[in-house]
């Protein structure tokens, strides 16, 4: 059973753009902290935020394929 749970953000204007006030027991849940980054992703569901960045999991996931592929020839570079 996944428990969901809400949290009310608020919408600030700073400067001529709009932050978004996140309260500290949420930032700490997510392990982020003032000046970190999020990314906001689209899921078909709305928007996730998170701290991973997207694009380094891929990369990360390419890389892992490839090392798995090739796990004989790295092994005997190792050597």
């Amino acid at each position: 059973m996944v428990m969901e749970v809400f949290v009310k953000l608020k919408l600030r204007s700073v400067g001529t753009s709009t932050g978004m006030i996140v309260p500290k027991e949420m930032l700490a849940r997510m392990k982020v902290r003032e000046d970190d980054v999020l990314f906001a992703v689209e899921t078909p569901e709305g928007y996730l935020l998170t701290p991973y960045d997207p694009e380094v999991e891929k990369q990360l996931r390419v890389g892992r394929e490839f090392m798995s592929n090739y796990r004989d020839t790295f092994r005997a570079l190792a050597k």
